[in-house]
């Protein structure tokens, strides 16, 4: 990895200046896990290094108006410490904390995983059902992008040249919401999603579901919002018939390959299994509320 340059800017502007004004090929420093291997494997070309961890509001999350602004580059380690935000988005504090080992999570951020775009990233469905936005700057000024749209094929994400990603907004849940995330890895733990699911759902007072999001991982170039999932479970008591239909629908939208670790046919099981397990979960939780 050949560092030309390693750059530490003091605020967004600065960082976006750093990645607008360099010919050189640029990685931004999140949490850094993934940096030396993305960079071995890219080339021995010169690299400038642009490390985020000093701009304060890239560090920190806050619940705002009963809703989430996360710093892109908190580490997951204090994400998943703070009880706050475990209260309010369960599904997305268990999905971060599935990253990596103990040393890996106070580094890591979701920041990082969701730039990575990787098809197998955990809180990229985690953030699609609940409604993420990310928020970005660049040479032109900021701009806003559902997660569901971030990511845009493998190792691939939106954002052009000179963007940054500085703020992930989750909008506060309704009443009676709730979400949940499952993964199937081949071992019992620091391992990549062979398949996973997220969803969100909302009860009414007598536990009819008005309101879900079904997002898959693992099985497709992106993670996917499923529509067809979610519409399966809205306006029943998720009784085995909806649950069973939004299980099938998960599986219909996946579109996975085969590889040393499952089949596509074993994958396209598995998610409608974790789809059905998911919602289950965020139902309980959601009658809790």
């Amino acid at each position: 990895m050949p560092v030309v340059e390693y750059k530490v800017p003091e605020n967004i502007d600065a960082a976006v200046s750093m990645l607008s004004n360099t010919k050189l090929s640029t990685k931004v420093m999140a949490g850094g896990t993934d940096l030396i291997i993305q960079s071995r494997a890219q080339s021995s070309d010169p690299l400038v290094v642009i490390d985020i961890k000093r701009i304060d509001s890239m560090m920190t999350a806050a619940i705002v108006d009963g809703g989430l602004h996360l710093g892109p580059s908190m580490s997951c380690a204090q994400l998943t410490a703070r009880s706050d935000i475990k209260a309010i988005y369960p599904g997305l504090v268990e999905a971060a904390y599935l990253i990596g080992s103990t040393q890996v999570q106070g580094r890591c951020s979701v920041g990082g995983n969701l730039c990575n775009a990787s098809p197998a990233a955990d809180t990229i469905p985690a953030l699609i059902v609940n409604g993420a936005e990310c928020v970005i700057h660049g040479p032109k000024g900021e701009r806003t992008v559902a997660a569901e749209d971030f990511a845009v094929g493998v190792g691939r994400n939106c954002m052009e040249q000179g963007e940054l990603l500085t703020r992930i907004q989750i909008p506060a849940p309704a009443a009676k919401t709730s979400d949940a995330y499952l993964r199937f890895i081949p071992r019992t733990e620091m391992d990549i999603a062979v398949a996973g699911a997220a969803v969100s759902v909302t009860l009414d007072a007598d536990g009819t579901c008005t309101a879900a999001r079904v997002s898959i991982g693992a099985v497709a170039t992106t993670a996917l919002l499923v529509t067809e999932a979610a519409d399966a479970l809205i306006g029943t008591k998720l009784e085995d018939a909806a649950l069973n239909a939004a299980a099938a629908a998960a599986t219909a939208a996946s579109k996975p390959i085969t590889d040393r670790r499952g089949t596509i046919e074993f994958r396209r099981h598995v998610v409608g299994v974790l789809t059905r397990r998911a919602a289950v979960i965020a139902a309980q939780r959601a009658k809790e509320k």
